[in-house]
């Protein structure tokens, strides 16, 4: 039945759903980064859960307000890393796998940047629609630490072994136009046109049998959710040892203090 329990709506300032016939749009607002944390993520998970149980919904779109997709995690006061980063790194990936076991295809606007988390949730999607601008960053070897969020499932998965290495070794920016020629980027749409494509995407996706769609998704994507809980240890156990070094702790404040790194691999 179509969502009408307030209690299945996202809730505060941060997330917000429309609907368009058959399509649901998923909004973050955060600008201009669009960071997120755990809170932010279960908000996710639990409205494409709500939207599962909905008949009337058969696709959705997921979008940020501003400048950015999503810049990943909010490492400074807000995002509650700086206390325990182990343990709401661990929460966090608990809503992560809920999200990925969403059984609504996703199609996710990508504007601007999608860094580091913010890759791994573009990467959660079905589909991602680019912009010539946009930005596909794994930068965590930047950071000095390991990638998460899944991305050691999905980014493999989605543009092969060897692209995936090279983007996550390197933790270079791969535009728009070189995300769409290796199969990060599904569809490019003229600069500021993302979100419309996503959304006539998602139209499309609607207008077929919601019942053949649903059951060719649960073939496709078969396993995943699993696989993806079970690297989630391995990333955050990596994740865990590797914030301890002197290398994060360089790469993390190089970062905020927007300056290159000087990594001592210790």
């Amino acid at each position: 039945m179509p969502i009408t329990d307030p209690a299945d709506r996202p809730s505060g300032d941060d997330l917000s759903l429309r609907r368009e016939g058959h399509i649901a749009v998923l909004e973050i607002h955060r600008p201009p980064a669009n960071y997120f944390d755990e809170g932010l993520i279960h908000t996710l998970a639990r409205t494409a859960a709500a939207l599962d149980d909905d008949p009337t919904c058969r696709a959705v779109v997921l979008c940020a307000e501003g400048k950015h997709f999503c810049a990943g995690a909010d490492f400074g006061d807000r995002g509650g890393f700086d206390e325990d980063r182990a343990a709401a790194s661990e929460r966090l990936y608990r809503q992560a796998v809920r999200l990925f076991r969403a059984a609504t295809p996703i199609v996710a606007a990508v504007q601007g940047s999608a860094v580091g988390g913010g890759l791994g949730l573009a990467c959660a999607a079905d589909f991602r629609v680019a912009e010539p601008g946009s930005r596909f960053v794994a930068n965590f070897a930047r950071l000095g630490f390991h990638q998460g969020f899944g991305l050691s499932v999905t980014l493999p998965r989605i543009i092969g072994h060897q692209a995936a290495a090279d983007m996550l070794f390197t933790g270079r920016r791969v535009t728009g136009e070189e995300a769409r020629a290796i199969g990060l980027a599904d569809r490019i749409a003229a600069p500021g046109g993302a979100r419309g494509e996503a959304i006539a995407w998602a139209h499309e996706i609607a207008a077929s049998a919601p019942l053949a769609v649903a059951s060719i998704r649960a073939t496709l994507r078969a396993g995943l959710a699993d696989e993806v809980e079970r690297v989630l240890d391995r990333e955050l156990a990596e994740q865990t040892r590797l914030w301890a070094t002197q290398d994060s702790a360089e790469g993390i404040a190089a970062s905020l203090e927007r300056r290159t790194p000087a990594f001592r691999g210790s």
